[in-house]
């Protein structure tokens, strides 16, 4: 099963990532109304932007957009070990 993001509903009651006691995203609307490139854009610099690539990628499959995982998820580059 998929480890979908979990946010504080105290502090935020309408939180878009919000799923109730049986996973299902509560405010599916709100992302199925959005364009390809306007869930990139909340995902990278928007609401989504201090999610982990694992849970964006799962919140991705949820949503029936799994082939915007290479947009939505930047590859962390590190550097070479200096020897």
């Amino acid at each position: 099963m998929a480890q979908f993001y979990r946010p504080d509903l105290g502090a935020n009651p309408n939180n878009p990532f919000a799923r109730d006691a049986g996973g299902k995203l509560i405010r599916r609307a709100y992302w199925l109304d959005m364009s390809d490139a306007t869930v990139v854009m909340a995902l990278t610099q928007g609401i989504g932007a201090a999610l982990t690539n694992n849970h964006k990628r799962a919140h991705l499959d949820d949503i029936g957009r799994p082939y915007l995982a290479p947009s939505a998820c930047p590859v962390d580059v590190l550097p070479p070990k200096r020897q």
